[in-house]
């Protein structure tokens, strides 16, 4: 359907033509008020009580018709256009997993309010940013397991990242073992990039597969590693004991990153090491990581003008066989 809200012309400036219209108008009124016309007769009995004929009135008609016959002719010249518009756009969406340490020093407070919930809550809006991405989210500490597969639906991985806490599986650092489970949430992926995000804060301790031989792995399937070291540099206040109620004792300890074996990974892998120390750096990584991995698009756009002067054509010309129709007929004796 046409759509008059979208018309354009072809020949705007001969709209201006439009102007003569009005003056038309006050011409045809000038007219017509100094117009007189005398008729002698003997008398004037007779004629008193008569009624003017409504056609008399009518006759303006046929000078609204002529108007009206001009204005659609000057609109048509114009030539009034509708053009249409459509995009076909094709993304190429990245497929992500995140893989993160909860680890007990995950809750050391060098971070606002400790490095677990700044990571989490980092990572939500990474997710927010990524709209077009898979991402699928892996946790580990002294073990490790898939706490959300590869999904577009955002809001379901958002919802499993504000569950996640310390204590949910042994305790301990396995890097190896949550590098070796992003890989296998991600190997069998078509997408032509596949990411994952690892983060952790400690040196690796535990755990039957090595993190040299998961990057090597990683790197057999092609997929990019960046890792993040998370730990202010010196002392943090971290946790030393856990009490049976489930609550943390806190002392300073010195933060101890293998920032060597972090580096070596993302090198292997074709991807990068970063270091946050707090908050702010933490956001800042993964902003840079962001913007290292960009989805593609293609977009392809397409306009089409189809002409419609033939109404206002058609309309000028019904009114100019409406005028003559008129003025050779009805108002024939008047005109």
């Amino acid at each position: 359907m046409f759509n008059y809200n979208d018309i354009t012309f072809a020949n705007p400036e001969l709209l201006w033509l439009l102007l003569v219209i009005p003056l038309l108008i006050g011409w045809y009124i000038w007219r017509n008020r100094t117009a007189k016309a005398e008729v002698s007769i003997s008398t004037l009995q007779g004629l008193t009580g008569l009624r003017i004929p409504l056609k008399v009135y009518l006759r303006h008609s046929l000078f609204a018709f002529r108007t009206i016959a001009i204005a659609f002719l000057i609109i048509a010249i114009a030539r009034p256009q509708a053009r249409s518009s459509w995009k076909d756009i094709y993304s190429e969406g990245i497929d992500i997993v995140i893989s993160m340490d909860i680890s007990a020093s995950m809750l050391a407070q060098d971070f606002k309010p400790n490095r677990l919930e700044a990571s989490k809550e980092v990572a939500m809006e990474f997710i927010d940013s990524r709209p077009n991405d898979r991402i699928g989210l892996v946790i580990f500490s002294g073990e490790s397991f898939t706490q959300c597969p590869l999904t577009t639906d955002h809001a379901i991985i958002k919802n499993l990242f504000s569950g996640i806490k310390t204590g949910m599986i042994n305790d301990g650092t396995a890097i190896g073992m949550g590098l070796a489970n992003a890989i296998s949430r991600i190997k069998d992926s078509q997408a032509k990039s596949k990411v994952v995000i690892l983060l952790t804060d400690g040196v690796n301790n535990q755990g039957s597969i090595a993190p040299i031989t998961a990057a090597e792995i990683a790197k057999t399937f092609g997929i990019r590693v960046y890792t993040i070291g998370v730990g202010t540099k010196g002392k943090a206040l971290s946790p030393v004991a856990r009490y049976p109620d489930g609550s943390y004792e806190f002392d300073y300890m010195e933060v101890q990153i293998d920032e060597k074996m972090l580096s070596e990974i993302a090198t292997m892998t074709g991807g990068k090491y970063f270091r946050a120390t707090d908050n702010k750096k933490l956001k800042q990584v993964y902003s840079e990581i962001d913007k290292l991995e960009k989805t593609k698009f293609e977009e392809k756009s397409f306009t089409n003008k189809e002409e419609h002067f033939l109404p206002f054509a058609l309309a000028a010309g019904l009114a100019l066989v409406l005028e003559l129709l008129l003025s050779y007929t009805v108002y024939r004796s008047i005109t």
